[in-house]
């Protein structure tokens, strides 16, 4: 089969179901795994060329809405007569069932299942071991330094503070996004700083950035944790893996050891 990804986290699902083989092109910000930055690049995932998609003769085609915007692209593969499925998970429990959808479409059915389950019963015993942390710590999450974007409420990131031991400081926002300012996190007093800047690789995000800011010495003595943005800013199923990496970092007495990146990948 054929197949064409025009955002990361489809990219990222198709490894999980050992279908890179069969990825003949993907967007230009798709980075992982390794083996895929070999094959072309169609675009950045808000302006793909998808004439070269057509040319590329897929038989399937991996969309997305989860970016405002996309639906340009979709408005344009309906234009050209292109059959395509959407992706578009927001919580833990959706992608595993993009799991099981894309599993279908590739004849991955079987493996699909066995990942998935294994998921949710991940997701399980973290939710158990959570239930029994009586006092849990709040986490600033900040996606963006200037203007201060912050998960809210609707996020994955919510999800994943509560099953990490965790509560997201910005739980109470009813939104996925919330733009911010720093006076309103310094009063919300967090207990931990949580950077993954969306786009920005883990070593070129500078914590100094955030001690330089008004009324710094009120959060001083607050862990800052610089994290993965791949981990956690992308609808995709390496975000289990990061739930298990902040668990770790928050309560090691509680929860397994982070084991690695691939840790849920078939050897």
């Amino acid at each position: 089969m054929r197949i064409v990804s025009l955002c990361p986290s489809n990219t990222e699902l198709c490894a999980y179901l050992g279908l890179t083989d069969q990825l003949v092109g993907v967007d230009d910000f798709s980075d992982w795994p390794e083996q895929i930055t070999r094959l072309p690049q169609l675009g950045p995932d808000l302006s793909i060329d998808l004439e070269r998609v057509k040319e590329l003769e897929p038989d399937l085609i991996l969309a997305s809405l989860s970016v405002p915007g996309m639906e340009k692209n979709i408005e344009g593969l309906d234009k050209l007569g292109l059959s395509y499925t959407i992706l578009n998970p927001n919580s833990l429990e959706d992608i595993c069932n993009d799991i099981v959808t894309l599993g279908g479409l590739t004849n991955k059915a079987h493996e699909a299942a066995s990942l998935s389950n294994r998921f949710r019963e991940v997701m399980k015993q973290y939710k158990e071991i959570s239930e029994q942390i009586p006092c849990k710590p709040e986490i600033y999450w900040e996606w963006w330094p200037k203007p201060i974007f912050t998960p809210g409420k609707t996020n994955w990131l919510t999800e994943i503070s509560e099953l990490a031991g965790a509560k997201n400081l910005f739980r109470d926002v009813e939104l996925a996004s919330v733009q911010t300012d720093w006076t309103d996190v310094v009063n919300r007093k967090p207990d931990h700083i949580c950077l993954a800047w969306v786009g920005v690789r883990q070593n070129k995000v500078n914590p100094a950035i955030v001690k330089k800011r008004p009324d710094w010495e009120k959060l001083q003595d607050r862990p800052i944790h610089v994290l993965e943005e791949w981990l956690y800013c992308r609808p995709s199923p390496r975000l289990l893996t990061g739930l298990v990496k902040l668990a770790a970092i928050l309560h090691p007495e509680r929860y397994p050891a982070f084991e690695g990146e691939d840790m849920f990948l078939e050897k």
